[in-house]
């Protein structure tokens, strides 16, 4: 059996070196990210891009005013994308399973030029089997097209070091970019793409991948590399100043970071503490056996973490999946271990990888939320509220400003949502993510017979979970008439009490 199983393994080595070494975790990672990609509804953040994705540019940029303006570039990115193909959760998912897709492509190549064809390989492989990878590559938020572009930008800076020319640093110019546009934390990749350069003045490119070129004059890949990177200066920069004034409000639910943190990274980018472990143990063996070619990698892991943790200890900043982007280079240490064996036993890695991880495959696909134990419905809750409705119905949230998007969730699952009762101004005219109510709950209710209320948690007694005038009023001229209990929401058939 062992030999038969050796035999097989070797039989499919053989199929994947006659192909594009890019080929194969190009589409195992499509194969895998596509997957059940509509299976779990949208979740909270991906609510916040359906809404800013589906407003005109206009009310994009006053958005960014208010609040998100770090995410703005990737909202007018979703706003043509919807334009184009609509705003199902697959439509509004397939860009992040592009952008992870090519990412493994992109991955198998920087491995090929920095170890070998078979280190390549087996980093794509390994990152296309990772439940992080799936969990981001069904996403409708920016991380994945990061993840892409950080990939990207190290592989054309690899490419502009070995072989210098305007043209090379041009596309490296334009890669690093888009990369501070879509996620500015992604930038502290620039650290690593800094100090390679420092060495590759120092010894030349050599160390840093395969044998270089003969390049007339060391001094000029520093300067080349100070003047790619001014465009992200002049585009990003104006981009962090203002998501700097927002984050009292954008990251008001972080916590300050603390050394435990660290330990759970591994767990937290790949969506398993288990293969989270196992990447992070073939990974240092991988970087054990690189050496000098390792600094890459190594310090395209390690700078962005250590970086963000110094900067989460002094401004709540610490949010793990902010980091996905290192989860590629990781991969390619991992990769540059499994070249080191034979590829039977390199693939029994992988496969022991993608077997560790079928669990949080599975769950992911359930559900987006985190903690996975506490998913919220919003289209149960939107659907009884659809099989109830009658003319003249309205509907309430509480709470309105909660980072679950109550109103979003309901809205986005009905096609003729119940009249929003109390909204004054809306999260479109507001420039905001959140409408805003009438300060006097019980005049904008007059006049109204029947109420849908949507609660968030589960409660036998909504109304008493209301809190403030809103609560008072509704305990005050409505009855409860029925309650069903959603995951996550509670939704209440208020009447009107006779004679108010």
């Amino acid at each position: 059996m062992g030999q038969l199983s050796e035999r097989s393994a070797g039989t499919a080595w053989e199929h994947l070196r006659r192909l594009p070494v890019w080929l194969p975790p190009a589409l195992l990672t499509l194969a895998v990210t596509v997957t059940g990609l509509g299976s779990a509804q949208l979740w909270r953040d991906e609510l916040a891009t359906w809404s800013a994705a589906t407003r005109s540019p206009g009310d994009l940029v006053r958005l960014a005013g208010t609040i998100d303006a770090a995410t703005g570039p990737y909202y007018l990115l979703m706003h043509g994308w919807t334009r184009i193909v609509g705003d199902s959760t697959v439509a509004l998912r397939v860009p992040a399973v592009l952008a992870m897709t090519v990412a493994a492509g992109l991955l198998t190549v920087l491995g090929a030029r920095l170890v070998d064809r078979r280190g390549g390989l087996f980093a794509g492989l390994l990152f296309a089997v990772l439940p992080g990878t799936s969990r981001y590559g069904q996403e409708a938020r920016p991380y994945a097209l990061a993840t892409m572009l950080a990939v990207l930008a190290s592989l054309l800076l690899v490419t502009a070091l070995r072989r210098p020319s305007w043209a090379r640093w041009a596309g490296y110019a334009a890669a690093v970019a888009a990369l501070g546009l879509i996620h500015l934390i992604a930038l502290t990749v620039l650290a690593a793409h800094a100090l390679v350069v420092l060495i590759a003045w120092w010894r030349g490119p050599a160390g840093i991948a395969t044998p270089a070129h003969p390049d007339a004059g060391r001094d000029r890949r520093v300067w080349r590399w100070l003047v790619a990177v001014l465009p992200v200066v002049l585009l990003a920069g104006p981009l962090l100043v203002k998501a700097r004034t927002q984050q009292s409000r954008q990251l008001n639910w972080v916590h300050l970071a603390r050394l435990d943190d660290l330990t759970a990274l591994p767990g937290g980018v790949t969506q398993s503490s288990v293969v989270g472990g196992l990447l992070v143990g073939v990974a240092a063996l991988g970087a054990a056996r690189l050496g000098r070619r390792a600094v890459l990698p190594v310090s395209a892991v390690l700078l962005p973490v250590l970086l963000l943790f110094a900067a989460g200890t002094v401004v709540p900043l610490w949010v793990p999946r902010y980091l996905v982007f290192v989860v590629p280079f990781a991969c390619l240490l991992a990769g540059a271990a499994l070249a080191a064996v034979t590829a039977p036993a390199a693939l029994v890695v992988v496969v022991l990888a993608g077997l560790l991880g079928l669990p949080d495959q599975a769950a992911l696909r359930r559900t987006h939320e985190w903690p996975r134990s506490a998913p919220v419905d919003y289209a149960g809750a939107a659907r009884v509220i659809a099989d109830g409705q009658r003319p003249g119905d309205a509907v309430v949230y509480s709470p309105r400003h909660s980072w679950l998007f109550l109103d979003l969730g309901i809205e986005y699952h009905l096609s003729d949502p119940p009249r929003d009762v109390l909204v004054t101004e809306d999260e479109v005219r507001r420039g905001d993510l959140w409408a805003a109510e009438c300060a006097q709950p019980a005049q904008c209710l007059a006049g109204t017979t029947r109420v849908w209320l949507v609660v968030s948690g589960r409660h036998a007694e909504p109304l008493a979970a209301v809190a403030g005038a809103k609560g008072d009023a509704l305990r005050t001229d409505f009855n409860v008439t029925q309650v069903w209990q959603r995951p996550g929401l509670t939704v209440a058939l208020l009447t009107g009490r006779p004679g108010r």
